[in-house]
């Protein structure tokens, strides 16, 4: 490259919501940008005007927000080498087309779909595949076959027409992947693609490669199934002259779905209960909502480290790392070419580690917002001590709440199996003679009540299990939560005598 600075571009069309495979795409990236001290761009390519959909830009700008990935350079952030939407930079293409066609690279073709669409029927009547390459051109309307004057003719008349690669014939295409190493094709079984719409427009293909070279882009990084369209690329280099300026290609692994049989889809996400959105995505004609990972409760940093290793191994045991860690350890030599399968559990896993690893503070902050959407408004203080008890249990920050939704509701239910398993002919007079206990029980701490209740079950060879069992019926409603005596200081005297009445009262 003639350039020291890294430069890459993720570069997604406003066709529908980002899935996670861009998302990875976005992420590494900018971790190989960040990695050498780089540019990490966005440039949104909406050439194909039939598939833009309403929003879709803004929920890119969205989900990279979300997860710290802050482009430096591009839509919504500018830079020298704007505009940075393809839209805007329509006129910049046909300088380039017309570029191709002076040079013979390129051709001018005047087909209509009716016709390629009988050729393409006549081609499978004869269980044949139709391709307009370098084996059929010279047999169609183009300007290979045709006269200039016919050509300037259909022009000037305005015969609609498109703009077409012309591959070398018989010639072998070696290139180089940083994933996949040397890669050879024959241009004998490639099709000459279609470079400049009819509609005015160029198509990706074009459009891609002008742009990353004028924006000096020095590294595409880009999914699998963006391997085929290699061979024109590297072509389209060369036939500019730009072979000293062309970047360096890495297409990654693609993310399969959990059988590993094909690659993940929406459909997958709706079929498994798991999301394949970062953020929440409405399709406004159905109005059919599909999940995001930030509305499913997954922290941005958990999603992160969950789409960083798939496809990506740092050579280690290790599995939980910060954005920062990644750009320390990424390295696309470590990427392999095989794609990788999504295993939901896993990514629960993941939202796990992090959730024990972020303070009680800042849980309490999120699980506070959780309660007041049901109209539950508690003391600050007593959420961290409730939070500290049970978010070694939960996944999620919204999975607090069954863990302790009996704090803030006294039960009205009693689990039915576990009332006929460990509710005894003798349990009312044992809870009675617990309510003394606890009520003589000064200073009301949990430590000094342990004790108390401890010497008064053994003092009187009582049960531990039965006492205790009938205890958190009483107080929980069921066989769950964290230690009864913690329960019951943060419920205060008042609350649980009230509940072993309640309870003496409604489960005999």
């Amino acid at each position: 490259m003639t350039t020291n600075l890294v430069r890459v571009r993720f570069a997604p069309s406003p066709t529908g919501p980002l899935h996670i495979g861009g998302l990875r795409t976005a992420l590494f990236n900018y971790l190989f940008a960040k990695k050498y001290d780089g540019c990490f761009i966005l440039r949104i390519e909406d050439t194909d005007q039939t598939r833009f959909v309403r929003g879709a830009e803004d929920y890119i700008l969205e989900a990279l927000n979300w997860c710290g990935l802050k482009p430096d350079e591009g839509v919504g952030s500018g830079g020298d080498y704007g505009p940075y939407r393809q839209s805007e930079r329509k006129d910049i293409y046909w300088e380039y087309a017309e570029k191709l066609i002076f040079s013979g690279d390129a051709y001018y073709a005047f087909d209509t779909p009716e016709e390629l669409g009988q050729l393409r029927t006549e081609y499978e009547q004869r269980k044949e595949t139709f391709v307009y390459d370098q084996h059929v051109r010279l047999k169609l309307k183009n300007s290979l076959s045709m006269s200039n004057e016919e050509v300037k003719s259909l022009i000037d008349s305005g015969n609609p027409y498109v703009v077409r690669f012309k591959f070398q014939e018989d010639q072998e295409l070696v290139m180089q992947d940083i994933i996949r190493g040397e890669i050879r094709v024959k241009t004998s079984s490639l099709d000459d693609k279609i470079l400049f719409k009819s509609d005015g427009m160029p198509t990706y293909h074009l459009a891609n490669v002008v742009d990353d070279y004028l924006m000096k882009i020095t590294h595409v990084i880009r999914g699998e199934e963006w391997l085929p369209s290699l061979p024109l690329h590297v072509s389209l280099y060369r036939a500019f002259g730009w072979e000293d300026n062309k970047p360096e290609f890495a297409h990654l692994p693609l993310i399969l779905k959990p059988d590993g049989k094909g690659k993940l889809s929406k459909r997958d996400g709706d079929k498994g209960g798991f999301p394949v959105f970062p953020l929440n995505w409405m399709d406004t004609k159905t109005g059919e909502v599909s999940s995001g990972y930030r509305e499913t409760g997954y922290f941005p940093e958990a999603c992160i480290n969950i789409l960083a290793l798939l496809g990506w191994n740092p050579g280690t045991e290790e599995e939980i790392f910060s954005l920062k860690e990644l750009v320390q350890k990424f390295d696309l030599s470590k990427v392999g070419k095989s794609g990788s399968k999504f295993d939901p559990e896993k990514a629960k896993w993941f939202n796990h580690q992090y959730l024990q690893k972020k303070s009680n503070e800042e849980i309490v902050f999120e699980f506070n917002q959780f309660l007041s959407k049901e109209n539950i408004h508690w003391d600050m203080l007593k959420l961290k001590e409730i939070v500290a008890l049970v978010k070694d249990r939960a996944s999620f920050v919204h999975e607090l709440w069954e863990h302790t939704d009996f704090f803030f509701m006294a039960p009205e239910q009693y689990h039915e199996q576990t009332v006929k398993k460990r509710w005894k002919e003798d349990s009312p007079d044992l809870m009675r003679k617990l309510s003394g206990i606890i009520e003589d029980c000064n200073p009301f701490t949990a430590e000094a009540l342990e004790q108390k209740v401890k010497s008064w079950i053994e003092d009187n060879e009582l049960n531990m299990g039965a006492v205790m069992n009938a205890w958190r019926l009483c107080m929980v409603g069921a066989p769950k939560g964290p230690g009864l005596f913690d329960i019951a200081l943060i419920l205060g005297k008042e609350e649980v005598l009230k509940r072993i009445n309640t309870g003496i009262s409604k489960i005999s």
